[in-house]
């Protein structure tokens, strides 16, 4: 099992950023793909970013790409996603997610969950 804690959630105005970050533990492996999705009121969770085993490999949603960049901190077992130029559209709950094997897109693939952080960005 593998728990897994976000943090760094807040209400920021438009144009500000946030990092949010995920500390993992239990049985923590560098092999597991890590990921961030988000969930605004009445939509579907939908994925926002990926990095791989090694940290060099990252992928994005196309409505993040080049305003979120998400990392990993081995040593530390923690991952980090970093938003900048936030939009109202971004707001939502953020949730960390592992899985083994390779990435994807899809919610169902992922093996683990955080309990999730709100970000709100006003107007």
């Amino acid at each position: 099992q593998v728990q897994l804690v976000e943090s760094g959630g807040g209400l920021v105005q438009a144009g500000d950023s946030l990092r949010l970050s995920c500390a993992a533990s239990g049985r923590t492996s560098s092999n597991y793909f890590m990921g961030w999705f988000r969930q605004a009121p009445g939509k579907e969770r939908e994925f926002t970013a990926a990095v791989g085993w090694s940290g060099s490999s990252t992928y994005y949603a196309d409505s993040v790409k080049g305003r979120f960049t998400i990392s990993r901190d081995g040593a530390k077992n923690t991952v980090y996603l970093q938003m900048n130029s936030l939009k109202p559209e971004d707001t939502a709950v953020y949730y960390c997610a592992a899985k083994t094997g390779y990435r994807s897109i899809l919610p169902l693939s992922w093996d683990y969950w955080g309990q999730g952080t709100q970000v709100t960005v006003s107007s």
